[in-house]
């Protein structure tokens, strides 16, 4: 029966037990007097194995270059060990020539099918003594056979075979380590073949078809071993180090994750990298760097967070500085990178130290509201121009100014083309990002120990607090009420107080009758498109007056209903560990007392958790408190909102509670519907706040202009005074005009919503280049104004825009008792993120999260506001770095891809004094 041979070139050690491992479990050679039954010597043909490859039969023996082959010969029955088994001269390569010379290195046979000799078949099948050795069980499937042969150079002379590489996959000199040491390493890796031999032929039964796998021995077994080999080897190559690093947490013990650096990366090369005319990329550029330093004027005057990425990219321009006021930073105390991620908690409640002489004196300042903004001097007595402190903003004439030029420049025809052309760019550049590293970045967060989605900071960062609970955790809430209080006045009603048990039985109600279809909370699908709709669903059983019994703040029982009830979504939230949310609460502008009355609320029930911070939302409802006379007009909303605040500044000791409660807000937000029509535009004709009486509701950036610059001067006189200062983070884009989110753009840090940015190329390349904070909210969005499919966060995810997951309303839109992540879990599902995107989105919510510097750093790490890669802590995150370092690159050659278009010409209409015309931009010869 002819005999075939397969030959493979030159194949070492550590070559040959990965290949083993992916081998058949039994077809290995029998095993022979406690070693591997392997005849190690040199070979009889000299023909190197290329040629056998190659076909090229004709020139097997004819003068060939003598060089190792392997051969797996089908006809052997089993593998003699002859007395050499390795030569000195080659220690890493294995030379397996064919068995007989007679069959194929006759230079009168050069046929590679030729049949091998009978009696070279009956010598292989025994010893050295003649005996014939036992039938191999393995004799259908083909054994390993070796030779070896004293002349490997022929006439020339022996010569020694130099290894190609010295570790595993690393191409390194042999003569960079110690022989004795390489030596060593070769015996190991000997002997961990030889082991591999020897575990495979553990069973004797044979399988009856090549492919099949025994049911003790899946693929998962399969790839334990190739890794259990490959920790035995690494301990040998850890000989190689000088150094192992061993990090130590003080609450946990975790292993120093090595920065991972090298990924396949994606890269244009050319002159034109963006594919349009180089005139339009100047034009385009000098466009979008206008608007770049337009949006870094607001955010640094009104000492908000700018993107350190895009500011030095700016910088490098060589543009003037702004004239900013600098202040010494507030000392804290740093973070070590080993700590463990929860901060240490304060064994006092903040809401102790109510004395008011344990609180900064009063300065003796005074303040009062000019033209809608407010102004502070240094003396109550004497309140004009030569006594006013100097807190920059800017003014109605500028904000206009550049409000129109923002106007002009997202309309602009090639700048809109050249955005466009970016933004695709920059999702198709993802998306082949996935498929060469998704594997990697897996394998990555695989590494990590203890840490997964599930025990990684996730914040909140759009929640109101009147609906932060679900339909089931509130109707439960007002049975109990119902039972332990039915005797409570809790409300008046004509000079009459209404007990509890009254409300319900002047509805023919009891807690017997009530459930959550009878709550009507959720939104459905009359709510799309009819916010006045959606509203009405915060009225339980359809009546407001239960709305005020337990989800205001100021009620008859001064908020005892809500201030419980959000006290037990604190506690889940407590218990959770690794979810934190932030609330808003309402100020509506109607009275000057309605800060003391809602700090009162919050400090009298104790209403305070560590992973709760608050943001105040203003609803735009000055027309409806006009119309009913509660307001004069626009300026007297503004005094009503922002007075107490400069007052409790100057003076913590005069609103004790509220100074306690505003070191736990973090910024202002400004909520309605945007889809309201507006009657008005924004310009210099506009009435001031002072003159504005009419019926009219002001504009949405008439409202936010006004609500920035007071924020603007109030930051900076609290820095002054070392307290912490406030942002800006409006609703914005969810529905309305797209001029909403131009005025986001320029004066807010982070906005809610954003859906408008899809039909908006230039702003979201905006948004994008200035990473601005995107709080999204599909299941919300997908009730009111937008089907969850058309949602654009997968969009606006890959191509690099900062998103985080939040649930605005769980009370209309959630089901579960962890809504946070029921968001996470449908998007996930929908979408098919991956773990890494969640992760992602996670980071991103506690980046964008108005929680301190001090709890940031335990969440994400203590060097979390670096750039690139070196800002990631994956031990913390578990977001891989192969992510960041590619969301990091990538922005700066964008950035890069600006400037240098700019650099290529004058930068004339970056001056102050120049203007954007609505055509392309003029450029200086």
């Amino acid at each position: 029966m002819p005999s075939y041979v397969a030959v493979f070139p030159r194949i070492e050690y550590r070559k040959l037990f990965h290949w083993l491992l992916g081998q058949p479990r039994r077809m290995s050679p029998s095993r022979s007097h406690g070693r591997l039954g392997l005849d190690f010597s040199l070979s009889h043909c000299s023909a190197p194995a290329a040629l056998l490859l190659a076909g090229r039969r004709s020139q097997l023996c004819r003068g060939a270059t003598p060089g190792p082959v392997w051969v797996l010969s089908p006809c052997c029955p089993t593998m003699r060990q002859s007395s050499s088994s390795v030569i000195a001269s080659a220690p890493l390569s294995l030379c397996w020539p064919l068995h007989s010379s007679d069959s194929l290195c006759s230079s009168s046979k050069r046929s590679t099918g030729s049949k091998m000799s009978s009696s070279a078949s009956s010598s292989s099948n025994s010893d050295g003594q003649g005996k014939p050795k036992p039938k191999s069980p393995f004799r259908k499937r083909g054994s390993l056979q070796s030779t070896t042969s004293p002349d490997l150079s022929g006439a020339s002379g022996p010569k020694p075979l130099k290894p190609q590489r010295s570790l595993p996959g690393t191409p390194v000199s042999i003569t960079h380590y110690p022989i004795d040491l390489r030596i060593s390493m070769e015996e190991k890796y000997k002997e961990i073949v030889e082991e591999l031999f020897t575990r495979s032929m553990a069973d004797s039964e044979m399988r009856s078809a090549p492919y099949e796998f025994p049911e003790d021995s899946p693929i998962e077994q399969l790839e334990e071993r190739r890794h259990r080999l490959e920790r035995q080897i690494s301990q040998d190559i850890k000989l190689l180090n000088e150094k192992s690093v061993d990090t130590v947490d003080d609450g946990f013990r975790e292993r120093a994750m090595p920065m991972e650096k090298e990924y396949q990366r994606v890269s244009i090369s050319g002159e034109e990298k963006c594919g349009v005319p180089h005139t339009d990329l100047v034009d385009a550029a000098k466009c979008v760097v206008k608007a770049l330093f337009i949006r870094e004027k607001y955010i640094n005057r009104s000492m908000q967070s700018f993107c350190k990425t895009t500011a030095h990219a700016l910088k490098e321009l060589g543009m003037k500085p702004l004239d900013l006021r600098v202040y010494e930073d507030i000392p804290e105390t740093p973070v070590d990178a080993d700590a463990p991620v929860h901060p240490p908690v304060s064994e006092t409640h903040p809401y102790d130290n109510q004395d008011p002489k344990n609180m900064p004196p009063d300065t003796g300042y005074g303040c009062k509201m000019v033209d809608g903004v407010v102004h502070v001097y240094t003396k109550k007595t004497n309140m004009d121009k030569s006594s006013e402190l100097d807190l920059p903003y800017p003014d109605l004439k500028e904000y206009i100014t550049d409000m129109n030029v923002m106007m002009a420049l997202i309309i602009n025809g090639p700048v809109k083309s050249f955005c466009y052309r970016r933004l695709q760019y920059l999702s198709s550049k993802f998306q082949m990002h996935i498929l060469l590293n998704e594997m990697k970045e897996l394998a990555a967060q695989k590494k990590v120990p203890h840490r997964d989605f599930y025990n990684i900071r996730k914040v909140d960062t759009h929640i109101h607090a009147s609906s932060c609970m679900n339909q089931k955790h509130l109707l439960r809430f007002i049975k109990k009420a119902m039972k332990k209080y039915p005797e409570e006045i809790v409300h008046i009603e004509r000079g009459h107080g209404q007990t509890l048990k009254d409300v319900f039985e002047s509805m023919n109600l009891t807690a017997f009758d009530l459930s959550v279809d009878t709550l009507d909370m959720h939104a459905d699908r009359n709510t799309f498109h009819r916010f006045d709709k959606f509203n009405a669903k915060y009225n339980p059983i359809g009546e407001s007056i239960l709305r005020e019994i337990f989800i205001k703040t100021d009620n008859h029982i001064e908020g005892k209903y809500f201030a419980h009830i959000v006290k037990e979504v604190m506690y889940d939230l407590e218990e959770s560990k690794y979810q934190n949310s932030e609330l808003r609460l309402s100020i509506y502008g109607r009275s000057r007392d309605e800060w003391d009355k809602l700090a009162q609320w919050a400090v009298k029930h104790r209403v305070y958790s560590d992973n709760v911070r608050w943001l105040i939302q203003v609803p735009r409802l000055f027309d409806v408190y006009h119309t009913k006379k509660q307001l004069a007009n626009f300026q007297e909303m503004l005094e009503n909102i922002f007075m107490p605040l400069f007052e409790v500044t100057i003076s913590p000791r005069s609103h004790p509670e509220l100074h306690l409660f505003l070191q736990h807000v973090v910024g202002f937000d400004s909520v309605d519907d945007e889809s309201k029509p507006e009657h008005h535009i924004f310009n210099l004709d506009s009435p001031l706040p002072a003159n504005w009486t009419e019926e009219d509701n002001p504009p949405y950036s008439y409202y936010l202009y006004y609500t920035y610059a007071n924020m603007a001067v109030l930051n900076h006189l609290r820095r002054r005074r070392g307290f912490h200062t406030f942002v800006l983070r409006p609703h914005c884009g969810e529905a309305g005009p797209i001029h909403h989110l131009v005025s986001g753009f320029m004066l807010s840090e982070n906005i809610s919503h954003g859906l408008l940015l899809r039909k908006a190329p230039v702003l979201q390349y905006l948004y994008y280049l200035a990473q601005i904070g995107i709080a999204m909210s599909p299941l919300s969005n997908n009730s009111l104004f937008l089907s969850y499919h058309r949602n654009p966060l997968p969009e606006y995810l890959s191509r690099g825009l900062i998103i985080s997951l939040s649930t605005d309303d769980p009370l209309q839109f959630h089901f579960t008792k962890e809504p946070l992540m029921e968001e996470y879990s449908i998007a996930t599902q929908v979408w098919k993120l991956s773990s890494c995107d969640m992760c992602e989105l996670a980071r991103n919510s506690v980046l964008m999260s108005g929680f301190s510097h001090r709890a940031k750093s335990y969440w994400l790490g203590p060097s979390y506001s670096r750039e690139g890669p070196e800002s990631n802590d994956i031990r913390r995150t578990n977001v891989p770095d192969i992510r960041v370092a590619y969301r990091s690159e990538t922005l700066s050659e964008e950035l890069q891809l600006i400037t240098q278009a700019v650099r290529t010409e004058e930068l004339d209409t970056i001056d102050e004094e120049d203007s954007l015309s609505m055509g392309p931009l003029p450029v200086r010869p």
